[in-house]
């Protein structure tokens, strides 16, 4: 038994997708969750800045005590996690890998579509997580700049975010996918806009879930799961505005009483 918290990371509140699955599946859990709002989006950026920005939320979270991470975050996964997970003494735990497996499990044709940050799509990290497993796999990878704004904008219920994903998908939907990773945990926010634009047909899979399935085998793995006392208050910080984060949060997760700090880092 091991009551320390799990530390997230994200470049702003996409993660929280994931940790609304791992309060789900994982209530005994404490979790402490770092978004890097004022630096978001990170899909742009150049992977050298994007390692740097994960080794600062890492170390931030490596302050509180964490006993496990989890990089929230496609694009950080993608560049970041190896170094990472090879430095630190603790389980690192990207969505990528997660996310490939459960394609592969739901298509039925082997045409899996992805949806993602540049970053994301420009490191073909699915692609090859994909081929390495089923090397017949016809894969589509579809970058996607203008969702994660709409997001971290509080705009993923209006017309506006209709009308971006109808245009964004387009190239999509004449590949007779029938699997579509959202390969970026801000994207399951936009998810019923998604489903609306493929298809009841397309099976949408959502990396940032699929990845606590993997966390909770880590845990039990690593004899490190919380025991079923009380949970000390979750913790969530923001390098940007505390108060739009929190709007999100509290939409998004359905928590009383959600105080999120701001940082610097």
């Amino acid at each position: 038994m091991n009551n320390q918290a799990i530390g997230f990371i994200d470049s702003g509140v996409g993660g929280l997708t994931v940790v609304k699955e791992a309060l789900k599946q994982l209530p005994n859990e404490r979790v402490i969750y770092l978004g890097d709002t004022a630096r978001c989006p990170y899909g742009p950026r150049p992977a050298e800045q994007v390692i740097q920005f994960t080794w600062e939320m890492t170390r931030f979270l490596l302050a509180k005590n964490i006993k496990m991470l989890v990089i929230a975050c496609n694009t950080a996964t993608a560049v970041a996690l190896e170094e990472i997970k090879e430095a630190l003494p603790i389980p690192v735990v990207g969505v990528i890998l997660p996310g490939s497996r459960a394609a592969l499990r739901n298509t039925k044709a082997g045409r899996v579509a992805v949806i993602g940050t540049q970053g994301t799509i420009k490191s073909r990290s699915y692609e090859h997580a994909l081929t390495s497993k089923v090397p017949e796999t016809t894969i589509f990878p579809l970058a996607c700049p203008r969702f994660v704004p709409l997001v971290e904008s509080s705009e993923y219920h209006s017309s506006v975010a209709k009308k971006v994903v109808a245009e964004t998908l387009r190239p999509l939907l004449n590949t007779k996918m029938d699997t579509l990773i959202l390969g970026c945990t801000h994207y399951p926010l936009l998810r019923p806009i998604i489903q609306n634009v493929v298809g009841d047909q397309v099976r949408l899979i959502d990396s940032g879930a699929e990845t606590v399935s993997e966390v909770s085998v880590l845990l039990d793995y690593f004899n490190i799961a919380s025991g079923p006392q009380a949970v000390a208050p979750h913790e969530f910080y923001t390098t940007g505005s505390a108060k739009m984060f929190e709007q999100i949060a509290n939409d998004w997760l359905e928590l009383q009483d959600l105080n999120v700090q701001h940082i610097d880092l």
